[in-house]
């Protein structure tokens, strides 16, 4: 878990200043884990704490605060009785007031850093985190240290470009949007192929020819094919494997794949080039339902070592 900053500039750009609720430590059995957060503003929210009452009156707790300008709070809340909660545990929440020059100054932060009860001197063990962070580039879980909470600070780093926005192309971007840490390019021939309402932190990339969209992928990116035409999904593969990728994966049955290495062979690549393309995307035991397709590379997405910046091969489509 850590500080969405995209997210956190978004909602401050279209609701003025917003407060941040976060999870800061738990005792017993509790809804969220420790870094769980949420964004609250005069009229609506975003994310989640867990917890039904619990997220109920934190929520309208975190809307007082705003309109009393009170930057910080944190408190300790039992989920037993008082809350009328099963869970018998207890949760610290800190709730934060964030402004448009806030984010500007967490923009090239590793982590974020500060006190939750107004200390202004870094105990000894924060300052050493912070350390570590800045100067050997090591990330902290999030967690409450001496009255100092600690989080990392994201930014959208793993690349994931779709080609197609149908059925199946929308399923995926519906899916994958939420998720922390996925900078996500869709890919199309024009505008008109896109629906009127986009999520958040996606790129919408029109092209007449998608193909040549790819040589615009970083590097490190991980490419979903799913257009409306073999013929164009067979002219982004070859783009994709004629340019350095991470993993890529096309929607298919086992007679298109089998044509598809045939046609890809004869323009020059080679077997173990054509293998780093996995097909069919997704679980196929899932069956071909594009929500279902989009479970399964969402669920391969979140089971694998790469969802943190590790992203091995194929990973996406396996």
């Amino acid at each position: 878990m850590a500080i969405d900053l995209p997210e956190l500039d978004r909602a401050i750009a279209s609701h003025g200043p917003v407060a941040r609720l976060v999870v800061a430590d738990t005792a017993g059995s509790t809804p969220r884990e420790v870094g769980a957060a949420m964004l609250v503003w005069a009229d609506g929210q975003t994310g989640t704490i867990g917890g039904g009452e619990l997220e109920y009156r934190a929520a309208n707790d975190a809307r007082a605060q705003l309109l009393q300008g009170l930057t910080t709070r944190m408190v300790r809340l039992p989920l037993g009785p008082a809350l009328g909660q099963c869970c018998g545990g207890a949760v610290t929440l800190l709730t934060e007031i964030y402004r448009a020059e806030d984010v500007e100054r967490l923009s090239g932060a590793p982590i974020h850093a500060r006190s939750a009860t107004g200390e202004v001197d870094a105990p000894l063990a924060v300052s050493r985190i912070i350390a570590k962070a800045r100067n050997q580039g090591v990330t902290p879980e999030p967690t409450l240290t001496q009255g100092w909470m600690i989080e990392p600070v994201a930014r959208p780093q793993t690349p994931i470009w779709i080609y197609g926005a149908g059925h199946v192309g929308r399923a995926l971007v519906q899916t994958l949007a939420p998720l922390p840490d996925l900078a996500i390019t869709w890919v199309d021939v024009d505008l008109t192929r896109f629906p009127d309402q986009v999520p958040d932190g996606v790129t919408c990339l029109p092209a007449p020819d998608p193909a040549k969209a790819v040589a615009l992928a970083p590097a490190d990116a991980h490419h979903l094919v799913l257009t409306f035409s073999h013929v164009m999904d067979l002219e982004i593969c070859h783009a994709i494997l004629s340019h350095r990728f991470a993993s890529a994966g096309l929607i298919g049955s086992a007679t298109k794949w089998a044509r598809f290495r045939t046609r890809l062979t004869a323009l020059g690549h080679g077997c173990s080039e054509i293998d780093q393309i996995n097909c069919p995307i997704g679980d196929p035991s899932l069956g071909k339902h594009p929500q279902a397709i989009a479970l399964g590379v969402g669920t391969a997405l979140l089971k694998s070592s790469a969802y943190n910046n590790n992203l091995d091969r194929g990973v996406l489509t396996k």
